[in-house]
């Protein structure tokens, strides 16, 4: 527009044989005041940074380094914003009635708003991933120690992390944990899918062992009942006997159980002999060498 009018202006002097060299047109604003006012903005923004910039580092080093979940987080950013905001409007310079002024001191507001907000957004997102994993432990705690089921200890573990994530965001902004909660949910979802899944492996497990089970007792039955067939009604008696001969080495023993009888001898060395003398303990049958031994089932 400004090239239009000065053409404009041009061409009316030359029609009038008037010169144009060196000389200004009238419609050309004079340049110089705008710049040195956006130069003195662009300083006192710098500072008031810096100044915001010690609260936002006490900030990150409690949650970054140390990781720990800072209590009112939204507060505090709303705090260290506002504060920002408040220190620039005071130490700007006076914009007057120049429009063009007015709106350079908008823009540089804005610039310095969004710089402190991306500084504290990005701890925000670290605090909403401190919550979700808090969240997840409280869930996982919730659905093994409790009696309380996989499903109640999701919705308390959402609604609780919900209540966190909404203390954490700044009031007005464009700050937001839907995605968050989103991913949480699916996480908590595939632990339950998962634990499921091993109940069910426990419990086809379990069905498996009694039934092995029931085929043995089925299979010791059968057996029973073939051994009945083969000797007859079993007895409730078991006995057992052992008879060393005396001044020998020969070991007699006999057994009868279930209605079979056993009778076994066999040839073991008396190893406590010399201790008990060139005769023996006893001659004869005596406690020294005879056992017996008698089970009754019933």
């Amino acid at each position: 527009m400004v090239k239009l009018f000065f053409l404009l202006a041009t061409l009316i002097a030359i029609s009038e044989g008037r010169s144009v060299t060196n000389r200004v047109p009238w419609c050309i604003p004079r340049g110089g005041a705008t710049s040195n006012y956006g130069s003195q903005l662009e300083g006192v923004k710098g500072s008031v940074l810096e100044k915001a910039g010690e609260a936002i580092e006490e900030l990150r080093r409690s949650i970054v380094d140390e990781g720990l979940i800072v209590e009112g987080f939204g507060a505090k950013a709303d705090t260290i914003c506002n504060q920002a905001l408040e220190d620039f409007a005071q130490a700007a310079p006076d914009a007057g009635d120049d429009v063009n002024v007015a709106s350079t001191y908008d823009k540089k507001l804005e610039e310095l708003e969004a710089a402190v907000d991306a500084q504290l957004q990005i701890l925000y997102f670290r605090s909403l991933s401190l919550l979700r994993e808090k969240a997840l432990t409280r869930f996982q705690m919730a659905s093994k120690t409790s009696g309380t089921s996989e499903y109640e200890a999701m919705l308390s573990a959402d609604s609780q992390f919900s209540q966190e994530a909404e203390d954490a965001t700044r009031t007005g902004s464009d700050w937001d944990y839907a995605a968050e909660r989103t991913y949480l949910q699916s996480v908590m979802n595939s632990i339950a899918e998962s634990g499921k899944k091993a109940t069910d492996v426990q419990m086809k497990s379990a069905q498996q062992q009694q039934t092995a089970m029931q085929f043995l007792q089925s299979q010791q039955q059968m057996i029973q009942q073939l051994q009945m067939q083969l000797y007859g009604q079993n007895t409730p008696w078991n006995v057992g006997f052992a008879y060393r001969i005396p001044d020998t080495n020969f070991n007699l023993q006999g057994s009868y159980q279930q209605g079979k009888t056993n009778v076994q001898l066999s040839c073991v060395p008396d190893e406590y002999a010399p201790m008990l003398g060139p005769s023996g303990f006893t001659n004869g049958v005596g406690p020294g060498n005879l056992g017996l031994s008698l089970n009754l089932s019933i």
